[in-house]
């Protein structure tokens, strides 16, 4: 292994060939000329970089290739620069600044750059520009295809979950939608009163006649109603101290346009140069009333300038966002030292695993996992296939998109559901107001239900509900009459025996999530589930302890979604490579479960 210097010939990014041996060369360092080989034979042999040689030599780097430029000074060799970057996120090393000094003085990282000297702008270059998010995928994925050959990987198997890492950026620096539409409510008050002003000027001094100029009209934005009650009430808990609401509520602000408020600003000049009113400025000067309005309007339109593009930022996806990396999403913490529920700007990164290597990676400023499971299996797809056959991951990712997602994909469920645990209590057995334990009947091809007392609930509607981009159906029942009924206290929802004595069973069922839910819990019960959920905790878990714990990766030192990305992702092929040398070495084996050791 000492000897071998024989890597691959690698084709320059101007487009020409080196024709000579990539690494067995001499070079001038100083005044001495030394031999590289030297160098190697003071490595180990099994040192992880000969793993990344050989992974490297059957790499295609067209992709890298095609994103350098063939103009102007050659640079250094952008397959080196890879080879260096890969290493340092082997050995958990991130910082640019590290490297450079590595490249200096590592045996490693000198046989690598073949004695260069590359300076912290060459890797910022190199990883902003050349290196892009879809060069790093498809390196990745060329490995993942021949672990699939060699045997370590399937590709049909994945083990998903997630874990928030705070993002670089001030965590005081924060916008909250709740704040932003406190505030917008102030400020469409203040616009209507400044409104009034107008109208009363134009009407008082028959402006509006004199000049042809019309009414203004106040803004109608869906969604402040509710918006000011989430307020009126919050006031009113503040006196009590209770726990305030949510004001997250997404409002449509599209008819809400500065351009209105500049109408009114122009009718305003206008009338003061045809009454020849003159605008002051300056300490100790009078403004007229006209002056006055105009600069009113002023401040409202800027204001709402600011809080337009503050919502374009969220979108309606998220209710925060950091100003110093706006990507970037505020979140609750697991290392929550003080318990006081201090949130951080964060992202959420997302991997899939199988047999101990991250096949795929997915970085999201949503702070839930459901909405990301359905974007990794898509790149999954678009990368090798319709291939998967089956998907664990935890209780985050369970909900009716995905289960019916995965159903439709013919990928096999082993998804724990969100009240597993109550599943186990005899609470949830005799809770005789819940649909599932109660008796079901027919009656010419209408289903029903019968409750405990013996009454009969039938079906009454239909209601649909719409989250986002997806729909839920339910069917609603009914119990025509409940007078007299001794279960009513432990059937109905938060009974008051005063307010409720009219009050009749009604139960709301989404039959399509049920079902869901039910075949993805007996999936999970089975000893292929039992195995599988073990095989999950281990390798999924064991990475992100490795990754915040050993490697102290717990923030990106980059900023935006698509940096950040790139960071994680030479992070976790550096992983792969270092999994994939310990495999050759016989330093771990394949986990086969704990198949005597069962667990609920």
């Amino acid at each position: 292994m000492a000897n071998d210097n024989h890597l691959f010939s690698v084709p320059c990014y101007n487009g020409t060939m080196l024709k000579q041996d990539y690494y067995n060369e001499f070079f001038e360092l100083g005044q001495q000329k030394i031999n590289f080989s030297f160098f190697e034979l003071c490595l180990p042999d099994d040192d992880p970089v000969y793993t990344l040689k050989k992974v490297m030599e059957e790499l295609d780097f067209s992709g890298l290739l095609a994103n350098c430029s063939d103009k102007g000074r050659t640079g250094y060799n952008p397959i080196m620069m890879y080879a260096v970057v890969t290493y340092a996120n082997m050995r958990g090393i991130r910082a640019v600044d590290r490297i450079v000094e590595l490249c200096e003085r590592d045996l490693a990282f000198i046989w690598l750059t073949k004695g260069q000297k590359p300076k912290r702008d060459a890797f910022y270059e190199f990883k902003n520009k050349k290196l892009t998010a879809d060069v790093l995928d498809e390196l990745n994925y060329q490995f993942l295809r021949r672990l699939q050959k060699e045997g370590f990987v399937t590709l049909k198997s994945l083990f998903i979950d997630g874990t928030k890492i705070e993002a670089n950026a001030n965590r005081y620096t924060f916008v909250w939608r709740g704040t932003l539409n406190y505030h917008l409510a102030g400020l469409l008050d203040t616009v209507d009163s400044v409104y009034r002003k107008y109208n009363a000027l134009i009407d008082e001094n028959e402006y509006g006649i004199k000049y042809d100029i019309p009414h203004a009209h106040m803004f109608v934005i869906e969604g402040m109603e509710k918006v000011r009650d989430v307020i009126e009430k919050n006031r009113k808990r503040k006196l009590t101290k209770h726990k305030k609401l949510s004001n997250n509520t997404i409002i449509e602000i599209d008819n809400c346009s500065p351009l209105e408020i500049l109408k009114l600003q122009k009718n305003l000049m206008q009338i003061a140069e045809q009454e020849h009113i003159t605008f002051v400025y300056g300490k100790g000067k009078r403004r007229s009333e006209i002056q006055q309005l105009y600069e009113e309007l002023e401040s409202c339109g800027e204001r709402l300038m600011g809080y337009k593009e503050c919502f374009k930022i969220m979108g309606k996806d998220r209710n925060s966002y950091s100003k110093t990396d706006l990507e970037a999403t505020f979140m609750r913490m697991k290392e929550d030292h003080m318990l006081n529920g201090q949130l951080k700007a964060a992202y959420n990164v997302q991997i899939a695993v199988e047999n101990y290597f991250i096949v795929q990676a997915y970085v999201s400023n949503d702070r839930t996992d459901y909405n990301t499971l359905i974007p990794v299996l898509e790149k999954h797809k678009q990368a090798f296939g319709d291939i998967l056959e089956e998907v664990t991951a935890d209780s985050g990712y369970c909900s009716e998109k995905n289960l019916l997602y995965l159903k439709n994909s013919k990928i096999s469920s082993y998804i724990k559901l969100q009240d597993h645990e109550k599943r186990k209590t005899r609470a949830y057995r005799e809770d005789i107001g819940k649909y599932y334990n109660m008796r079901t009947q027919m009656f010419e091809d209408e289903l029903y239900y019968v409750c405990h007392d013996g009454r009969e609930l039938h079906h009454i509607r239909t209601e649909t509900k719409k989250q986002a981009d997806y729909t839920q159906t339910f069917e609603v029942y009914g119990c025509a009459d409940c007078s007299g009924c001794i279960h009513k206290a432990k059937c109905l929802y938060k009974y008051d025996a005063e307010k409720d004595e009219e009050k009749n069973k009604v139960m709301k069922i989404n039959e399509q999530w049920e079902t869901l839910k039910e075949e993805s819990h007996a999936n999970i019960q089975s000893e292929k589930g039992i195995l599988n959920r073990q095989i999950r905790s281990i390798q999924t878990e064991g990475h992100f302890g490795d990754i915040k714990e050993n490697d102290n990766f717990r923030r990106f030192n980059y900023r935006t979604a698509e940096k950040v990305y790139k960071e994680f992702m030479l992070y976790a092929m550096g992983r792969n490579i270092n999994k994939y040398h310990r495999f050759l070495h016989d330093k771990i084996q394949k986990f086969e479960g704990k198949t005597e050791e069962k667990t609920a």
